[in-house]
């Protein structure tokens, strides 16, 4: 048994520091062996620890620090007061020694000649019937693995004797072991137990474990890794690239080194990917530091060369292997444990209604199918290459204006993500997305109501009242492609941002699906603001924050994509023009801004023909909104259901939709051919609808003691609103839509021929107007495309100082100037005299005017008569379009290298992971249910759950909890668990243990559901 143990205890400032050291020192006066001294670091002010009574009997000196100081920095600044020869016993302020846990340390480096160390069994301090943490080992990339932690003791661990390393609190050094077996500080704060025993083996020596040695610990001792996620990942990571530029052989160090920042971002993937967005930031962190931190690292392999006596194959049998870690971190339940509300698409006949819907699609649009592409309304060609389509979604030269430079609409992205899915012809998705709008709002409807209802029956006619918006159903008739992608990412936008609070997957595909939803309606972004805002509130007044912060990435990735053009409206004092409709600006027929056409929006119609009822039935027009009525008084009745307050949340999102709707009607930013074009109400009407429809399944529900009523006033509410759809369905076929068999280009042919492929070739449009004005538009490439629409010329109250508007009045009058050679500078190489929509006399005159002037100029070749106007071409060499210029080029990289890292940051979050499926399906899918509330389950006999008899009821305050409660499983440590999408962090939410959904439902569910009844 050693002859003299000196103890070693680094303890912090304060009061509360000082109460733990004051406990500590007891233990170790109440020790079987005592230690002959005892040292005490301090890292901050000394002064309340010198004070406490009787300090010196039992301390032999106190040592003051900086606060910084980390336990390795200190135990260093111990080291001289330390008699050669004596055992060195690591302690901290909060580590409580049981009496014989020093006579027991000891006891095992005497019956051990080859240890070099003893560790005891370190349990939780509040309940010593956890272990905290007995022995570590590292796997082959260096990582760290507790062998045992956060278990209930049993003794299962009691015979395990040896092992790689161990957590640094309460080791014994033996005295005779050179002072290279000290912590060290270039570790940070981590691993200083793991360091010690590899270098013991690499000595000859090892590390002994004594489970019978106890010792308690608090979580925030200065030993102890720190709380805060961000920080824990800090100093564990920065420890492990030290330990791993220490260990390598000295030919590898280089390589290492380099490997840094590329493997930092690689993990930094990784950690997005699963779930841990808050360890990129320090992962970059601990990488430069590794790199900088080269004084540290030397000492560190000098120390190891100096005690290097034993092989590196030595450690190796104590290594975890791959395979040993991922028994580790699978807790063998798979993704079926605790699954409380299960989807059931295809059991529930969720999938037979988008497959009905389909096929009505097929019914309604079949003349779509034999189009090359869809035009009319808002609709244009898109781009013929991928390469084009993005090329347009970035910052830099626009397809249309001459030399216009700036950023796109992020309304081109979500075009350029359509065109990829058909990257054969770009302009054929839009047709495909035409016909599959019905059934895709069918899905996304469905899936948005699984967040409301777990009946089968009410999901789908969630799905169905959705499809059937009149809305909707005016945009797709309208041919609005904004409004029609809106509409159907809503659903989904509702579907992930329902439970952004509960985790970062769920946050991430919310943030990309609300940077498209406002991408498509720019318009929407107060109203999302004001959801968000309240979402945020309430997750700080619950003491969520990190649901709170969850919450705030919702924005981010629309602030990324909006923020070029925000500044440059702002630049050219255009506040309003950012809530411009995006994509191709066209009068197509809208409520008007009177009392009138307010009243007609609130009845959920954003136009005067009511959804096609106009024409098809003029007399029963003005009793349209009769038949939304049931949907809006369901909604209604949410505010005095049991769960009130999911129906007042959704009646929020109704109400900010409907608000949005009402103060944007006649609104007036974007101008077409110089007429001023109103905002687009509709947009404003698909997010009311949203609300609508949930809150009147929220009431629908909870009609649990009438299940005929629930029947009949679903059903109501359904044929009710198929009956208001029956127009639209009709319009294609009886030709009252705006759709047309659209051309592959909107220019003659000869230009889409010359043009194909060169967008450094120009098109001058000329456009004579009813009002003797002109409408001038500058055309580069084959065709005016939907992905080059901009903006920045749509809203623009004054005409860029750029001379072309004055070339094109004096090309059509009697002005004797060069015209071809001046449009030939400009990159102009056709030009095209256009008809406008409705051409009256006096845009008929000032045509045939202008056709007369420009056959009498030079250097016009005069192609003839085309379906679009007169084409001329120019004669002699056409400048190229101009180029970027270098600072230009600096700034588009710029903007898009961080957009790119910002959408891709919330891609990767929102990529699904084992642990984050297992841990969605462990919790209910409803957001809002109340405690008293009943649960739905289908029986086994019939999963589809379509009647009423076959419905079974649980009640959450027997079987379930409600579900912000959540299923506590004990888990192993490791990036797996901790990436559990669904898991809060200790102290987040309340946990609790829920049984099996479906175990419940076999054995209780039956009486159960006759009690409620």
């Amino acid at each position: 048994m050693p002859a003299r143990v000196h103890a070693v205890v680094v303890a912090r400032s304060g009061h509360t520091a000082t109460a733990q050291l004051t406990r500590t020192l007891e233990a170790l006066r109440a020790q079987t062996l005592p230690p002959a001294a005892v040292t005490v670091v301090v890292a901050g002010n000394a002064a309340s620890v010198r004070g406490l009574p009787g300090i010196g009997r039992i301390v032999e000196g106190i040592i003051e620090a900086r606060t910084s100081t980390t336990f390795a920095e200190a135990v260093a600044l111990a080291q001289p007061r330390v008699s050669p020869g004596s055992a060195v016993w690591l302690l901290a302020q909060d580590t409580v020694p049981e009496p014989e846990a020093l006579q027991l340390l000891a006891g095992a480096l005497e019956r051990s000649p080859s240890a070099a160390i003893s560790a005891p069994k370190l349990v939780r301090d509040d309940d010593e019937r956890e272990i905290v943490s007995l022995g570590v080992s590292m796997s082959t990339l260096g990582r760290t693995v507790e062998l045992a932690a956060h278990e209930l003791d049993q003794g299962q661990h009691d015979a395990t004797e040896d092992a790689l390393g161990a957590d640094v609190r309460g080791m014994l050094v033996r005295g005779e072991a050179p002072t290279v077996l000290r912590p060290d500080p270039a570790l940070g704060g981590a691993d200083e137990g793991l360091d010690l025993g590899v270098r013991a083996r690499l000595g000859g020596a090892r590390v002994v474990l004594v489970p019978q040695a106890r010792i308690a610990v608090t979580s925030d001792g200065p030993a102890a890794l720190p709380k805060r996620v961000a920080a824990r990942a800090w100093v564990t990571r920065r420890a492990q690239l030290h330990r791993r530029l220490a260990y390598a052989p000295a030919a590898l160090v280089p390589l290492h080194w380099l490997s840094l920042l590329p493997l930092a971002l690689w993990r930094s993937i990784t950690h997005l990917v699963g779930k841990r967005p808050a360890e990129v930031a320090p992962e970059w962190g601990a990488a430069i530091a590794a790199m900088l931190n080269i004084g540290g690292l030397v000492r560190a392999r000098r120390a190891i060369r100096e005690f290097h006596t034993a092989s590196w194959s030595s450690i190796a049998p104590l290594r975890v292997s791959r395979t040993q870690l991922r028994q580790r971190l699978d807790d063998g339940h798979g993704s079926e444990r605790g699954a409380v509300s299960e989807l059931h698409f295809f059991g529930g006949g969720g999938a037979w209604a988008v497959l009905a819907a389909l096929v009505v699609s097929i019914a309604c649009f079949t003349k779509l199918l034999a189009w090359p592409a869809l035009g009319g309304g808002a609709l244009l060609p898109m781009r013929q290459t991928i390469g084009a389509l993005w090329a347009d979604a970035t910052w830099g030269l626009r397809g249309l204006g001459e030399d216009l430079v700036g950023p796109a609409d992020p309304f081109a992205a979500v075009l350029a993500v359509l065109g990829t899915l058909w990257p054969g012809a770009p302009s054929f998705a839009l047709i495909l997305l035409w016909l599959g709008a019905l059934p895709l709002a069918v899905l996304g409807g469905w899936f948005a109501a699984t967040r409301v209802t777990d009946r089968a029956g009410l999901r789908i006619l969630g799905g169905v009242l959705w499809a059937l918006a009149p809305t909707f159903l005016t945009a797709l008739v309208q041919g609005r492609p904004a409004a029609v992608i809106l509409h159907l990412l809503l659903p989904w936008v509702f579907h992930t941002a329902a439970v952004a609070h509960r985790s970062w997957g769920a946050a991430g595909a919310a943030s990309v699906l609300t940077a498209g939803a406002l991408a498509c309606a720019p318009s929407l972004a107060p109203a999302f603001v004001l959801l968000c805002a309240v979402a945020l509130v309430i997750a700080l007044v619950s003491g969520r924050v990190r649901g709170a912060v969850r919450v705030i990435w919702l924005l981010i990735p629309s602030v990324a994509l909006f923020a070029p053009l925000i500044w440059w409206q702002l630049r050219h004092g255009e506040p309003w023009a950012l809530l411009a409709d995006p994509g191709a600006i066209r009068p197509l027929g809208q409520a008007g801004a009177d009392a009138a056409g307010r009243t007609l929006l609130a009845t959920g119609f954003p136009s005067p023909d009511r959804a096609g009822w106009e024409w098809f039935a003029a007399a029963f027009s003005p009793w349209t909104p009769l038949l939304v009525a049931p949907v809006a008084v369901l909604a209604l009745a949410a505010a005095l259901s049991p769960r009130w307050r999911a129906g007042y949340a959704l009646l929020l999102v109704a109400f900010s939709g409907l608000a949005t709707s009402v103060l944007a009607v006649g609104v007036v930013v974007s101008f077409w051919q110089g007429a001023g074009v109103p905002l687009w109400p509709g947009t404003g009407l698909s997010l009311a609808w949203l609300g609508v429809v949930g809150a009147a399944l929220v009431t629908l529900d909870t009609i649990v003691a009438v299940p005929r009523v629930r029947t009949v006033a679903a059903a109501t509410a359904g044929l009710a609103l198929a009956v208001v759809a029956l127009p639209s369905f009709l319009a294609v076929h009886t030709a009252h839509t705006a759709l047309g068999n659209g051309p592959e280009s909107t220019l003659p042919a000869l230009v889409a021929a010359q043009a194909d492929g060169d967008a450094d070739r120009g098109t001058l449009v000329v456009t004579p107007l009813n009002d003797g004005s002109l409408a001038v538009e500058l055309v580069w490439g084959p065709s005016a495309t939907l992905g080059a629409q901009t903006t920045m010329l749509s809203t623009a109250t004054r005409h860029p100082d750029d001379g072309l508007a004055e070339n094109a009045v004096d090309l059509i009058s009697a002005r004797d100037f060069d015209a071809s050679a001046a449009l030939a500078e400009r990159g102009v190489g056709f030009v095209l005299l256009a008809r406008t929509v409705g051409e009256q006399d006096r845009a008929r005159s000032m045509r045939e005017a202008a056709i007369t002037a420009v056959d009498q100029r030079t250097g016009f070749v005069k192609a003839g008569e085309t379906e679009r106007g007169m084409l001329w071409r120019i004669e002699g060499d056409v400048a190229p379009r101009g180029e970027l210029t270098a600072a230009q080029e600096a700034t588009s990289r710029l903007v898009s290298t961080l957009q790119i890292i910002v959408v891709l940051a919330a891609v990767l979050l929102s990529i699904p992971t084992r642990a984050s499926r297992r841990a969605a399906r462990s919790r209910s899918r409803i957001v809002g249910r109340a405690a008293e509330e009943p649960m739905v389950l289908p029986r086994r006999r019939d999963r589809a759950g379509l009647g009423e008899e076959h419905e079974e009821l649980v009640s959450d305050a027997g079987e379930h909890p409600p579900e912000d409660v959540q299923r506590t499983e004990p888990r192993p440590p490791g990036p797996e668990a901790e990436s559990s999408s669904a898991a809060p962090a200790p102290g987040d939410e309340h946990q609790d243990t829920q049984h099996d959904a479906r175990e419940a439902s076999h054995h209780g569910a039956d009486a159960t559901q006759e009690g409620h009844r």
